[in-house]
C-alpha cells in the first residue's frame, strides 16, 4: 500500500508538471483536477485501511542527496489525518470540476502539487521529509492565494501568507535540528529513543508552536487567515479543511509522540491557553464580518483553537499519569478534526456556490437565496448547524467530548492547572455559543428573508457536480454526527500514540461514553426524539392554521407603504450584518477587536438622514506586525549601508561570520 501511495504522490507531481501545457487543451482542466480527485479518493481509501488493518513500515524515499535518507510510513495518527485530506480533497476537487473551467495555468499546476505537498507531510518518517512535504504545501499554497494577482487583495493575502509560510519554515528547521541532536539523526525512531530534556525541550515547543502553530491559525500568528478567503472557494475549502490540519499533525507529532511521554504537566499548558484563546477570539471576529468568506475564515480559528485545547489538555492528563481522560480529550481533539473538515469543507463549497450564482460573497448583498437555491440551502443549513454544533450533527459530538474532558481538569492535582481548567471551560463554552450565533447570522442574512439585489433575485442551483460537492460533506456530517462512537473505535490507534497509557472507553453505535462512564450520548436517540418534536410541531401548525397561505409586506416600523414594485416591503429594511452584529460589538468587541462605532446626526430641521460608521481592527495587526514592519525597515536601512563600506570592511564582514560559524560548530561538537 505504500508503493501506491508514493506513485500516487508522484502521479500528482506530474499532473503539476503538465499542467500548463495541459491547460491549453479543452479539457485539460478536467484532467488535472479528475486526477486530484481520484488520488484525493486514493488518500481516504488508503487511510480507512490503515487505520482498519495496521501500520506501513517506514520505507526509503529515491532521493539523489548525498547523506539524506529521507523515509515514509504510515501509522494510525498518519493514516487519520490522510483520511481527512483524502474527503477535504475529493468534496474540493469535485467541486473544481463544477467551476475552475477558466482557472489559469498557473492555478491547475499548484493544485495537485498543494495536495502532494500536504500527504507527504503526513507520511513523512524524518525530520527532513516532514519540512519538505511542509515547505511544499506552503509554496503551492502561496501559488494557489496570488493566482489571481491583479487584484489588489489578492497581493496583499499573498504577500502575508508567504512571510508567514517563510516563518514557519524557519521555526520548523532548527526544531528537527534540535530534535536530532548531536548525531544529526531526524529519524522519527532515533528521536523517539532520544527524546528532547530540558532546555533543548523548551526550545522545540517554542519552535514547534510558532511554527506550526502559525500555519494552523493560532492566536498570536492567524493574522494570515481571514485575507486567504480571497483565494478561490475549492482553495479555500481545501486549506481551511485540510491544510490546518496538516499544522495541527505536526503539532500532535512532534510535542506528543516525538517528544516523548515524559515531559511535565507544563508542556501542554501552551497549547491549552493558545487554543482557548484563539476560540473565543475568532468565534467573535466571525459575529462582525460582513464578508462571508472572511467570516468562515474566523469561524476556523476557533475550531482550531478547540483542536488544540484538546491536544494540550491530553498532554498535560498524560503528565499528570491519568491515561484515560488524556485519551479522552485526544479523541475529542482528533474526532473535532474529521468533522471540522468536513463542515468547513461544506461551508465554504456552498459560499463558493453562493457567490458564482449570486455575483457577491458580501451578507448585505444577499438574501432569500432558499427559494432559488434550495439544494444548496439545505447544504449549507446542515454544514451552519454543524458549526453552531447542534445535536445530532457531527460539531456537536467532538464538542461534547471536550468539554467532558475540560470538566475533569479537577483530577489534576495542582490547583493552578485547575483555575486554568475552569478558566478553559469558561473559554470554550463562550466560543461555542459565539460559534452558534455567528452560522445563525451567516445562513440568515444569506438564505432567509429578501433578495437585497437583482443578481441574487435571480440565481439558481449550480450544475451536477457542484451539487454533489455540496451533498458528499453534508451527508458524511449528518452521518458522522449519528455514529461518533464507531469513529471513535477507528481512531483507537491513533489516539494510542497521543496517549500510550489509555484510551476512551469504547462506544457503541447507539451509545457514547467519556471515559470514567459517568455520561453518556446518544446520538441515534437524540435525532429520533428531534425527529418526533418537528414532526409534531409541524403537523399542529398545519391544523391550527388556516387554509391558504397569505402574503404580505413585511412590517417596516410604519414608516411608509410599500412602493406598487416592492410589494412585500422595500429589502433594504431588513437587518444588515453591521446591525446584527452590533450588541456583541459593543458588549466584547471594544476591548478583543478595538471596535468603534459612530452615529452622526442631522442638525435639527434637517429632513437628511442619520450615519452610522463602525468598524473592528484586529489587535495582532498593531501588536505584531506594525514592530515587524518598523524592524524591516530598520534592517533595510541598515542593510543599505552596507553600500558604503570600504573594500577591507567587505572582506572582514564575511571573514568574521565565518569564524563565528566555525566556533559555533565546535561549541556543538563538545556538547
Amino acid at each position: 500500500m505504500l508503493t501506491a501511495l508514493l506513485l500516487t504522490l508522484a502521479g500528482l507531481g506530474l499532473l503539476g508538471l503538465c499542467a500548463v501545457p495541459l491547460s491549453r487543451a479543452r479539457w485539460g482542466w478536467m484532467v488535472v483536477h479528475g486526477g486530484a480527485l481520484v488520488a484525493s479518493a486514493l488518500f481516504a481509501g488508503l487511510g480507512l485501511a490503515v487505520l482498519a488493518g495496521g501500520a506501513l513500515p517506514a520505507q526509503a524515499l529515491p532521493l539523489a542527496i548525498p547523506g539524506v535518507a529521507a523515509q515514509v510510513a504510515v501509522d494510525a495518527l498518519s493514516a487519520w489525518f490522510l483520511l481527512i485530506l483524502g474527503l477535504a480533497g475529493a468534496c474540493a476537487s469535485l467541486f473544481a470540476l463544477a467551476h475552475a473551467r477558466h482557472a489559469p495555468p498557473r492555478l491547475l499546476a499548484a493544485y495537485p502539487l498543494f495536495l502532494a505537498g500536504m500527504a507527504l507531510t503526513l507520511i513523512a518518517a524524518d525530520g527532513f521529509t516532514l519540512v519538505l512535504g511542509f515547505e511544499a504545501m506552503s509554496l503551492a499554497s502561496w501559488i494557489l492565494i496570488a493566482a489571481e494577482h491583479e487584484d489588489a487583495a489578492h497581493r496583499r493575502a499573498a504577500r502575508l501568507y508567504l512571510a508567514f509560510a517563510l516563518f514557519a519554515g524557519a521555526c520548523l528547521i532548527p526544531a528537527m535540528g534540535l530534535l536530532g541532536g548531536a548525531a544529526g539523526d531526524v529519524s522519527f525512531a532515533a528521536i523517539r529513543a532520544a527524546p528532547p530534556e530540558g532546555w533543548v525541550a523548551a526550545a522545540v515547543l517554542g519552535l514547534v508552536l510558532a511554527g506550526a502553530g502559525s500555519k494552523a491559525g493560532l492566536l498570536p500568528m492567524m493574522v494570515w487567515l481571514p485575507p486567504y478567503a480571497a483565494a478561490p472557494s475549492h482553495v479555500a475549502a481545501l486549506m481551511s479543511g485540510a491544510m490546518s490540519k496538516v499544522a495541527l499533525y505536526v503539532l500532535a507529532r512532534v510535542l506528543l509522540d516525538l517528544s516523548g511521554p515524559a515531559q511535565p504537566l507544563w508542556w501542554g499548558v501552551p497549547l491549552l491557553v493558545l487554543g482557548a484563546a484563539s476560540a473565543v477570539f475568532g468565534a467573535l471576529r466571525a459575529n462582525l464580518e460582513s464578508d462571508g468568506k472572511t467570516l468562515l475564515a474566523c469561524s476556523t480559528i476557533e475550531n482550531v483553537g478547540l483542536i488544540a485545547v484538546g491536544l494540550g489538555l491530553a498532554a498535560c492528563f498524560r503528565a499528570a499519569d491519568l491515561g484515560v481522560l488524556a485519551g479522552l480529550a485526544a479523541g475529542a481533539a482528533l474526532l473535532h478534526a474529521l468533522n471540522h473538515a468536513l463542515f468547513k469543507s461544506l461551508l465554504f463549497l456552498g459560499l463558493g456556490e453562493v457567490q458564482h450564482a449570486a455575483a457577491s460573497r458580501h451578507l448585505d448583498r444577499l438574501g432569500g437565496l432558499i427559494h432559488v437555491m434550495p439544494v444548496t440551502a439545505a447544504a449549507v443549513l446542515v454544514g451552519a448547524a454543524a458549526a453552531a454544533s447542534l445535536p445530532p450533527l457531527s460539531g456537536f459530538a467532538s464538542e461534547w467530548l471536550l468539554l467532558q474532558a475540560l470538566l475533569a481538569a479537577w483530577r489534576v492535582g495542582d490547583l493552578a492547572f485547575q483555575v486554568l481548567g475552569v478558566v478553559a471551560v469558561a473559554a470554550v463554552a463562550l466560543a461555542a455559543a459565539l460559534a452558534a450565533a455567528a452560522m445563525l447570522r451567516m445562513f440568515g442574512l444569506i438564505f432567509l428573508g429578501r433578495p437585497r439585489t437583482p443578481r441574487a433575485a435571480g440565481a439558481q442551483d449550480g450544475r451536477l457536480a457542484a451539487r454533489l460537492a455540496l451533498l458528499l460533506p453534508a451527508g458524511l456530517t449528518v452521518l458522522f454526527g449519528l455514529m461518533p462512537g464507531p469513529l471513535l473505535d477507528l481512531a483507537a490507534g491513533a489516539v494510542q500514540i497521543l496517549a500510550p497509557q489509555g484510551v476512551t472507553e469504547r462506544g457503541s453505535l447507539a451509545v457514547l461514553r467519556v471515559g470514567d462512564g459517568g455520561a453518556r450520548y446518544w446520538p441515534i436517540g437524540v435525532a429520533l426524539v428531534l425527529a418526533v418534536l418537528g414532526g409534531a410541531v409541524w403537523w399542529l401548525v398545519r391544523q391550527r392554521s388556516p387554509a391558504g397561505v397569505a402574503r404580505g409586506p413585511a412590517w417596516d416600523g410604519g414608516f411608509m407603504a410599500p412602493p406598487p414594485h416592492l410589494p412585500f416591503g422595500d429589502p433594504m429594511t431588513q437587518p444588515s450584518a453591521t446591525g446584527f452584529g452590533q450588541p456583541l460589538r459593543r458588549m466584547l468587541g471594544g476591548s478583543l477587536l478595538a471596535a468603534h462605532e459612530s452615529v452622526v446626526m442631522p442638525r435639527p430641521g434637517d429632513p437628511g438622514p442619520a450615519h452610522v460608521t463602525s468598524g473592528q481592527m484586529d489587535p495582532t495587526e498593531t501588536l505584531l506586525l506594525a514592530p515587524v514592519a518598523r524592524l524591516r525597515d530598520a534592517l533595510a536601512g541598515w542593510a543599505d549601508r552596507l553600500r558604503d563600506l570600504s573594500l577591507t570592511a567587505c572582506l572582514i564582514l564575511p571573514f568574521s561570520t565565518l569564524v563565528a560559524l566555525l566556533a559555533l560548530t565546535a561549541w556543538l561538537e563538545a556538547r
